[in-house]
């Protein structure tokens, strides 16, 4: 048997290569076609899932850390174990290296979220302040793992367009290829976080998109299954919330009551968007007024909230043991309204002290 021509297997890699060169040049030149664009958001997708995973695994793993508890999800339980001096201690801290990172690397001192991710799908092509957002994501690392009371979404979001930001510049993506590339790597962010694909897909394309296109549709729900996926190889097929199965709705008697609660609720949001803009107005008078400097606002921000979980532990890091205990019916109803109370309050301190985390 004769041995293979080495110069025609080496001819045949040179040719290959060459095929990807001219396929690269053209999807830089001519920008991507329909199946190429799929690929690029599938990509797009995976890389924003993990870059969720791996900042979600990495707050559960300096929080369990720090206040020195084996199940994350049981937080708020064994912090109220702990020394008040050292549940006072974290969030100080964590606030100062917030701020002196945020008054080292931004000019504004605040970090990035979903704000400027809508910002920049509509105004910047679907690009986002990638330095900026880095470090507004390790800002936000820290508050969440040092005890801010902020939900992770946030930054996760601007974490995944920070992703498209990169794959835009390379593929020198025009408008709608750069936002409908940020809709996919959000979509993929979030349902990495929720294991929700169609609550990442409904996100990306109503609340950063604003639109429902046809053409950024299919990309997005391709990018939000990956998310979903991924979630799943990484922590099984489990929802974030665990619901009761008895649970079975009898309609005419709780139906007046879904009516009541979504008009609370939406007045308890109205208060607490609200208590974060006087928050932030009324710290930046009060910064402005003792010429605090600006690496200290975090810090003060934080020693409130240490003072806050010394009595109420419940405030610390985004809450789901609280969320998952009133949807399972362990929250009595005056404790439900007491923590509602106690978190706007300590969510404003956090926003308005200019740590890290979203709402």
């Amino acid at each position: 048997m004769s041995k293979p021509d080495k110069s025609l297997f080496k001819q045949g890699i040179d040719d290959v290569l060459r095929g990807f060169g001219d396929a690269w040049t053209l999807v830089r030149t001519r920008g991507p076609s329909q199946v190429q664009f799929w690929f690029i958001a599938l990509l797009v997708g995976i890389t924003a899932s993990f870059a969720a995973i791996g900042f979600r695994f990495g707050i559960e793993t300096f929080q369990a850390w720090l206040y020195r508890t084996d199940d994350i999800t049981h937080l708020h339980t064994d912090v109220a174990r702990l020394d008040w001096w050292w549940i006072l201690l974290i969030p100080m801290v964590g606030g100062l290296a917030v701020g002196v990172l945020l008054n080292r690397f931004t000019n504004d001192g605040r970090v990035r979220s979903v704000a400027d991710v809508i910002e920049g799908a509509a105004l910047y092509d679907g690009r986002v302040e990638a330095r900026k957002g880095l470090v507004s994501s390790l800002a936000s690392f820290i508050t969440l793992s040092t005890g801010g009371s902020t939900g992770r979404e946030g930054p996760v979001v601007h974490l995944a367009a920070i992703v498209s930001t990169y794959v835009s510049r390379l593929i020198r993506a025009d408008g709608i290829t750069g936002r409908d590339l940020l809709g996919c790597a959000v979509a993929a962010a979030v349902s990495a976080s929720f294991n929700a694909p169609i609550a990442g897909a409904l996100f990306a394309l109503e609340v950063v998109l604003r639109h429902f296109a046809v053409h950024a549709f299919a990309p997005i729900v391709i990018a939000s299954v990956a998310g979903t996926v991924i979630n799943r190889l990484v922590y099984g097929d489990v929802t974030e919330f665990l619901i009761p199965n008895q649970n079975v709705l009898a309609f005419y008697i709780e139906l007046p009551a879904f009516l009541i609660l979504g008009l609370l609720c939406g007045l308890i949001a109205v208060v607490l968007m609200r208590s974060i803009f006087w928050a932030d107005t009324m710290a930046s008078n009060l910064q402005a007024h003792f010429k605090i400097p600006r690496y200290l606002r975090p810090m003060i921000a934080g020693t409130l909230l240490g003072a806050i979980a010394i009595y109420y532990p419940h405030i610390i890091g985004v809450g789901y043991e609280t969320t998952s205990d009133a949807l399972t019916g362990r929250l009595l109803m005056h404790e439900a309204v007491v923590f509602v109370v106690i978190k706007i309050v300590a969510v404003a301190i956090t926003m308005g002290g200019r740590m890290g985390g979203g709402v």
